[in-house]
């Protein structure tokens, strides 16, 4: 490691010593930088010795200079209030997938700091399983939407029927009017989900309907198409937030038609390409 380099991390004033970390960066990112790695890892285990604000710059891009040896560091930084740097810690043990910081973690969902809880639910995301799922639940009626939606992007990228059935208690219960976040989720959950959601589409409740029809045009389930043309043609139940059902139902068809174009295409892709090459070969061959 070319000395300069680290300190230059260490003298100056912030503002300088905030943009060598960007350099630092920069040359990891761009050209494999040993002198410029090996300092961001020094800044990492020794962070107490450095500026908070040095550190949360070099984690918001973690995964340039990721290191299996800095496990230990980041668990230390993950648990250390005085240094108020977890958020950041909690991005850093992403980005270099330490599934040991996951017991840290859970403790860290009820953390005063709302980009601390944000960042932890990001984190188990990634490093979570199924036995995270008890923890994240309850964050899916936090006051806050964007934790809310964070929340149920990583209980449906941990997947499971845990995972499943934490999203659906909440899309049964309906804490809140717009849970467009719950639909695009569940449907993630297909094929099974897929009979909940239409014994959903023939509630009372015009706003359960309303979001069935969501999560039904984004599952891509050919099942999903008669229930949405009944909805369309028959429903004209309205939401707590005037969203009218029949108009839920049209989108989602045309939802679920672009999904299974899509499909449609990806699987025709091979086959196509191998009946092009056949007939580009037989043309070659009568043309010799």
């Amino acid at each position: 490691m070319n000395p300069a380099d680290l300190q230059k991390l260490r003298s100056g004033d912030l503002e300088t010593r905030e943009a060598h970390v960007h350099e630092l960066l920069d040359r990891a990112r761009t050209h494999g930088d040993e002198s410029a790695i090996a300092a961001l890892h020094v800044l990492v285990r020794e962070y107490p010795d450095f500026h908070r604000s040095l550190y949360s710059r070099a984690m918001n891009h973690a995964v340039v200079f990721a290191d299996a040896s800095l496990e230990e560091p980041l668990l230390a930084a993950l648990g250390d209030t005085r240094y108020n740097c977890q958020a950041w810690a909690a991005m850093g043990c992403a980005a270099m997938d330490i599934r040991a910081a996951v017991p840290q973690l859970v403790t860290l969902l009820d953390h005063p700091q709302w980009i601390v809880r944000g960042e932890t639910v990001t984190a188990l995301k990634s490093l979570g399983d199924a036995s995270v799922v008890p923890a994240l639940a309850p964050l899916l009626h936090d006051d806050a939407d964007w934790l809310r939606q964070r929340t149920a992007d990583a209980l449906a990228d941990i997947g499971g029927d845990a995972a499943m059935e934490a999203l659906w208690a909440e899309f049964e219960q309906r804490r809140f009017p717009r849970i467009g976040y719950l639909a695009s989720t569940l449907a993630l959950f297909t094929p099974e989900v897929v009979p909940r959601l239409l014994k959903a589409a023939e509630s009372p409740d015009p706003d359960q309907r309303y979001w069935a029809a969501v999560a039904l045009g984004s599952t891509g389930d050919e099942r999903a198409k008669p229930t949405l043309e009944r909805l369309l043609a028959e429903d004209r139940g309205v939401t707590v937030f005037d969203g009218e059902v029949r108009a839920a139902a049209k989108k989602a068809l045309r939802t679920l038609r672009r999904i299974q174009a899509a499909i449609a295409e990806r699987e025709a892709g091979p086959e196509a390409e191998r009946e092009a090459g056949t007939a580009k070969a037989e043309v070659s061959g009568t043309d010799g």
